[in-house]
């Protein structure tokens, strides 16, 4: 069945794979970004909105654009982040709250719209980007890895809210993805890394999108609360 879909921070990455992944499958799809609009979206049916999470006008406004363009969001994947990493001593408190404002807060924003559309038509999907660090927390990420880790906690509550209307909530934890986050390390450090993964090899962004893509569909409306590790079996926890 063909849904609408809202993807944020879709303009690179796990965000834009996804996207790719829900056009090729027949949805409507739209994306956010920040600063840069992706280029060729038309390409592939994809409609692109300047979006910034930690602005409630801007959410608002997003969404009244969306629904009269494609419809009410039924599939709202929270993907939009930042990173300022440091070690802890070095954060400061403006970087920390705003990793937050923007990972966490900007997630709860964006749900807490479509949740509203969603109410009204007895189902929707919401599925939160996490990450590893999220899980087992990283050096340097203080900041990033609460915002991430905080989602599940925030996804599970969500989760038991809207049961009632056949709305599910679930959170995708990527590891080590080939995007260009992971472009800022050296090739040696890249190759250090991949020697810690089971599968010996990073992940590709289109392999987190399929799993977003089966979470959103009937064959897992009975997955609700979960946290999906994606990770290569980097972490068995």
């Amino acid at each position: 069945m063909e849904r609408v879909v809202l993807i944020t921070g879709g303009n690179r990455g796990i965000g834009l794979a996804t996207a790719k992944v829900f056009a090729a499958k027949g949805n409507k799809v739209a994306i956010t970004y920040r600063d840069t609009p992706p280029d060729g979206m038309e390409d592939f049916g994809i409609h692109s909105y300047s979006c910034d999470v930690t602005d409630e006008e801007h959410i608002d406004k997003t969404f009244k654009e969306v629904e009269e363009t494609l419809g009410t969001v039924e599939i709202l994947i929270a993907n939009a982040g930042i990173t300022r990493d440091s070690l802890a001593a070095r954060t400061s408190n403006a970087d920390f709250s705003e990793v937050l404002d923007t990972n966490l807060t900007g997630a709860f924003r964006t749900a807490k719209k479509a949740l509203r559309g969603m109410m009204k038509n007895r189902w929707g999907r919401v599925i939160f980007v996490s990450s590893l660090s999220g899980r087992i927390g990283q050096i340097g990420q203080s900041s990033y890895a609460a915002s991430k880790a905080a989602l599940v906690g925030l996804s599970r509550s969500l989760a038991k809210e809207y049961a009632s209307r056949d709305i599910t909530v679930n959170v995708v934890a990527p590891g080590a993805i080939k995007t260009d986050m992971l472009e800022k390390l050296s090739e040696n450090q890249i190759n250090e890394y991949i020697k810690s993964i089971p599968l010996g090899r990073l992940g590709k962004p289109e392999e987190i999108g399929e799993i977003i893509a089966f979470l959103s569909s009937e064959h897992a409306s009975y997955i609700t609360g979960s946290v999906i590790p994606v990770d290569g079996g980097l972490y068995m926890g």
